[in-house]
């Protein structure tokens, strides 16, 4: 009677296995969480591996979910290096492809962009590769003008007459790490302090009733690539020029620009990105606002 109790139980087991086995399958196996160190985000970025070459992507048609997604143009932006399975699977949710059982250094996607007004789309696969920690080293893409299809909007420089009366230009400089999340530059990023910095000058320049020009750059420090800084202080500026211009400044009156790493404000030793050399390039970080008046 023993036997036959406990091959009943197992019986009754094998629906709940099996359910477990898929749920595995599905996440690709992740770990449980933890929390994520700024130097494991560090090595992460440090680390910047060979892009996968198109035979490196998986056949589409081999996809589990073979119908793909219409994805968050927003949250592919948000994709950065150090970011753990949990922050991926948040913003792209679970890969399309059945990416193993232990071990899963990597994830496949296969996302659709509408390309008009109609139902035409174009159709491309995103990898998102992971490292030793499970970090994020890298997303890429296959399939050509892909890449482009996230790339913020870059917002043309407009021409303001100079002003009538010479005035000694006004300059803020604000720290990025003071207004944006780390590695952020979104409006989303942004920090409740930050936000009220920029809506307090926006209120100044309202109050002063004067004509303004206004020129908003943003600077990077050293770490990364030329393009990496040289996107990620364009997105910045264009950050605070579009709250500004939310808080009541005339749009056509500003100007916004990426400087990337070009202009250094301190220099620092070193070229591994240690806790020590990010915090001496801090001053680098920022974004410049500078303000010409007139009557």
């Amino acid at each position: 009677m023993k036997q036959q109790h406990f091959t009943s139980s197992a019986v009754r087991m094998r629906p709940l296995a099996a359910a477990c086995l898929l749920a595995l399958l599905a996440t690709g196996c992740a770990s449980p969480s933890h929390t994520i160190s700024p130097e494991a985000q560090a090595n992460a970025a440090r680390e910047n591996p060979a892009p996968p070459k198109d035979e490196d992507f998986p056949a589409i048609e081999s996809a589990k979910w073979k119908q793909g997604a219409f994805p968050s143009i927003e949250a592919l932006r948000a994709m950065r290096t150090g970011m753990g399975k949990d922050q991926v699977r948040e913003l792209l949710s679970y890969p399309h492809f059945s990416e193993g059982i232990g071990g899963v250094r990597e994830w496949n996607y296969i996302f659709h962009f509408r390309t008009g007004a109609g139902p035409d789309y174009i159709t491309c696969q995103y990898m998102v590769r992971f490292n030793q920690d499970v970090l994020t080293t890298g997303g890429y893409w296959k399939g050509r003008g892909c890449a482009d299809m996230v790339k913020p909007a870059v917002v043309a420089p407009v021409l303001v007459p100079a002003p009538p009366v010479a005035a000694v230009p006004r300059k803020v400089t604000l720290g990025a790490d003071g207004l944006f999340r780390f590695d952020g530059g979104h409006a989303t990023d942004l920090l409740p302090e930050g936000r009220r910095k920029i809506e307090a000058l926006a209120t100044d320049i309202r109050q002063s009733g004067d004509k303004a020009s206004i020129t908003v750059i943003g600077h990077t420090d050293r770490l990364g690539s030329d393009d990496y800084n040289n996107a990620l202080s364009l997105e910045r500026a264009n950050t605070v020029r579009g709250l500004l211009v939310q808080q009541g400044v005339a749009g056509t009156a500003i100007r916004a620009a990426g400087a990337g790493k070009q202009q250094p404000v301190v220099q620092c030793a070193g070229t591994a990105a240690t806790p020590e050399l990010v915090s001496c390039l801090q001053p680098n970080r920022r974004v410049e606002i500078e303000v010409s008046t007139s009557r």
